[in-house]
């Protein structure tokens, strides 16, 4: 009973850490770039909406400057890269860092800030999970739709090739480097987007909100599209299989903790979570075909005759 009672929380919270998955999938999956920056820009996100909410800004403009603030951050990172010539992961890395120290002068040098959702018009809280379900459904079918529709506009499919075969796509005249920051500028915008949404149904921002969110991010991918690619692999089921991987997640999440294990463990079922889903595509590849393509003699099929 007491996980029926936590269910629509679960749900809630899957969908708001689904809408940040979906824009690790951006940086992970289209643009192939394992970008760290996430980890910092989700917190930015949280940061910038909670605070100016407290300094009564309407919820619609905290929420898209959140955004903003996310986008520049994966500007800052894609120009590391590209400008610099400094490896992507080590790009993340640095603007992570940067961000900590960013993301403390928001909150004014202190770690936490409140949201007092009396005072504003919040558009999810934990205390209506029903209406803050409904409220993150419409934000993510409308940024799904709006992914939808660029990536299938001649910029779009640039960003595509970029990632598919960054030397092609040169080869053909496209401003790959242009194309990098671009997309971790859209990858990070989403994350802060799911930041400034999380702070809204904690109802605080918290400089420490974004550890271990690219744990979280990966996890949604790799759950989602394990459902989603044998379903009907296309973009759009990608981007819905990676928003319910986000859901399951936080359903076995919340059954754990309901389970009575500690939670300085977290992080570490996270990891495993991970690793788990990283690991079957290579174990299934490296054993269970192999074991069906040997003949029972034990030699493999295909492979010659014998003397």
């Amino acid at each position: 009973m007491a996980f029926l009672y936590a269910l629509p929380g679960a749900v809630a919270e899957g969908l708001i850490w689904g809408l940040m998955g979906i824009g690790v999938y951006i940086s992970y999956k289209i643009l192939d770039i394992a970008d760290l920056t996430v980890d910092g820009s989700i917190c930015t996100g949280a940061c910038v909406c909670a605070v100016l909410l407290g300094k009564g800004v309407p919820v619609w403009i905290s929420v898209l400057a959140a955004l903003l603030a996310g986008a520049l951050a994966g500007v800052v990172t894609g120009l590391l890269h590209t400008a610099l010539g400094i490896p992507s992961i080590l790009a993340g890395i640095l603007t992570q860092l940067m961000l900590y120290s960013v993301n403390l002068c928001i909150l004014g040098g202190k770690s936490l800030v409140a949201i007092n959702p009396r005072a504003n018009n919040l558009w999810v809280h934990m205390s209506d999970n029903p209406a803050s379900i409904l409220a993150m459904v419409i934000m993510v079918a409308v940024v799904i739709i709006g992914l939808w529709q660029f990536f299938y506009t001649e910029i779009g499919l640039t960003l595509k090739s970029t990632g598919d075969n960054p030397d092609m796509s040169r080869a053909q005249g496209v401003n790959v480097k242009l194309n990098k920051v671009v997309g971790l500028a859209i990858a990070n915008g989403i994350v802060a987007l799911a930041g400034a949404m999380l702070a809204q149904y904690k109802g605080s921002a918290n400089i420490n909100d974004g550890r271990g969110a690219i744990v979280i991010g990966l996890a949604a991918i790799f759950i989602g599209l394990s459902v989603s690619m044998k379903i009907k692999p296309n973009f759009v089921v990608s981007l819905i299989g990676v928003l319910g991987g986000g859901i399951i997640y936080y359903i076995v999440y919340n059954f754990v903790i309901l389970m009575g294990l500690k939670t300085d463990y977290l992080k570490m079922l996270s990891a495993i979570i991970v690793a788990i889903f990283l690991s079957v595509p290579y174990l299934k590849s490296e054993y269970f075909t192999k074991q069906k393509s040997l003949q029972p003699d034990g030699t493999e099929n295909g492979g010659g005759s014998h003397a």
